[in-house]
């Protein structure tokens, strides 16, 4: 999968479909914001968006850099950031870690050859961009294997995420152990509601150069083009395409419900971002530093999944309040159709049986 780029008003909800604008949230979200801080989120507040102070940060033991393709206001990147001024502080300086947001550093997949060769020291980027080196990252990115949160999460803190950590250390890296929010996905049409899998036959949709989300589609009869999200807007204004398939959150700010009537809430793929050192890097770290930053990282990454709950919540009203019409459809059916198009059999034998076992402990017999 490659690095994707969103117009400048767009705020990123996938690591391949980053913003490259710096571009502040709009007052309905500033106010989203303020809600979600209130609750007890506060990585959403804008004013956590700081980088640590450059004169205390200079005089530091340990000097990191953590890339990331999101803007510095996704709760993403807020959370890290909030969460490396913590270590600053709580080191008394001597572990400095600088957040650079926007692909400052690179797109996804060359900061991920950078941390490889430890040119830069932490990334953070989603599971099926991993994949692409770390193939069994990706797993987690199976077409409706998850029903919920509640099944993704207990699959992610549980044996399937430490079965996908375990395949990092083969490439001389090393993630965290809470992974964070990515979000669900979610089909928006120009010209019909997504109510069963034959409603998706013939369906021209825009997918990004996933081929994941390609075969996934493909199974049921639907018509995926792979379109860089920049030229998202217009090829659904042109009628290239009739939908598309994003999160909530981009659906809202890169306002393709000027252009979508309706939202159906397939949620058919969920993904999450791993934030990851280079192995020797991380080993250069003093004890008790190494765990002061897994101990905030992994602290700050509950919170963050909490506010992305609370704030997809939020869109869904906001897109209903904007025109679009929303339909939660029954799941099981298309479940039933990938068995009998052999998608997850294909699947299966990509990711290995020991992989594959180990998700349907969580997602129950898919193939």
């Amino acid at each position: 999968m490659t690095q994707e780029n969103i117009p400048s008003s767009s705020l990123a909800a996938a690591g391949h479909e980053a913003s490259q604008s710096g571009a502040l949230p709009s007052r309905s979200r500033r106010q989203a914001f303020k809600q979600i801080a209130a609750l007890g989120s506060a990585v959403l507040a804008p004013s956590l968006l700081l980088r640590p102070s450059s004169a205390y940060a200079a005089g530091a033991e340990f000097s990191y850099k953590l890339g990331i393709a999101l803007q510095p206001s996704h709760p993403t990147t807020a959370g890290l950031q909030e969460a490396c001024a913590t270590i600053l502080r709580e080191s008394k300086g001597r572990l400095a870690i600088e957040v650079f947001p926007n692909s400052q550093l690179g797109s996804d997949t060359d900061m991920i050859s950078q941390v490889r060769s430890g040119a830069i020291d932490f990334v953070s980027t989603a599971g099926l961009i991993w994949g692409t080196l770390i193939p069994v990252a990706s797993i987690s990115g199976v077409g409706f294997a998850f029903p919920d949160y509640d099944a993704v999460f207990n699959a992610m803190d549980g044996e399937l995420g430490a079965h996908i950590r375990g395949g990092f250390a083969k490439a001389g890296l090393l993630p965290q152990t809470k992974i964070w929010d990515h979000g669900f996905r979610q089909v928006t049409s120009s010209n019909r509601q997504i109510k069963a899998p034959q409603d998706l036959s013939g369906f021209k949709l825009r997918v990004p150069l996933s081929p994941a989300l390609t075969s996934l589609f493909k199974a049921f009869g639907a018509a995926p083009a792979g379109i860089n999200m920049a030229e998202v807007y217009t090829s659904l204004q042109t009628k290239i395409v009739d939908g598309q398939e994003n999160p909530l959150t981009i659906i809202e700010t890169a306002k393709l419900y000027e252009v979508q009537k309706f939202c159906s809430m397939t949620s058919h793929v969920w993904d999450g971002f791993w934030l990851v050192a280079n192995l020797r890097k991380w080993n250069a770290l003093p004890e008790d530093l190494r765990q002061l930053a897994s101990t905030t990282f992994d602290a700050q990454a509950l919170r963050q999944r909490q506010a992305v709950r609370a704030l997809n919540t939020r869109l869904a009203d906001e897109l209903k309040g904007k025109g679009m019409t929303f339909n939660t459809p029954e799941l099981a059916p298309f479940r039933q159709e990938l068995r009998k198009s052999g998608f997850y059999a294909d699947w299966k034998k990509k990711f290995g049986p020991e992989a594959w076992a180990i998700l349907e402990k969580y997602s129950g017999t898919l193939a």
